[in-house]
């Protein structure tokens, strides 16, 4: 599972929203912080979770759940803090580059599951 693309972006993800977390204040951490970091890891639970399930539609459920959380994250929770000035113009860029290519992958991930699945 670690050599997937999907798996690897995700964490890159995960590591540039980490380095934004520590940074933060208590308040902040309570109250957008737990949220932010807990979306955004749940993306590359939900790739290896999806990876580990034998039958195709459940690995492409959980790779819908992964994009979905990859949404939420980046367009609610790192818009958010963009927004808010918590997160610096280039850390929103570095992370909008990292997720467009990643739901470019999932996406392809999906299909290339279904594709899989119709061959059976």
């Amino acid at each position: 599972m670690k050599e997937l693309e999907i798996y690897q972006s995700s964490r890159q993800l995960s590591a540039k929203a980490w380095s934004i977390y520590q940074r933060l204040d208590y308040h902040l951490r309570k109250n957008w912080g737990d949220q932010m970091i807990s979306s955004i890891d749940s993306v590359g639970a939900n790739i290896a979770e999806g990876y580990a399930r034998y039958h195709f539609l459940d690995r492409i459920k959980f790779y819908y759940i992964a994009r979905a959380s990859l949404s939420e994250s980046v367009e609610h929770w790192i818009d958010l803090g963009f927004e808010r000035k918590i997160i610096l113009e280039e850390e929103h860029s570095e992370i909008y580059s990292i997720s467009k290519n990643l739901q470019i992958k999932l996406n392809k991930q999906i299909k290339i599951a279904y594709d899989a699945k119709k061959k059976i």
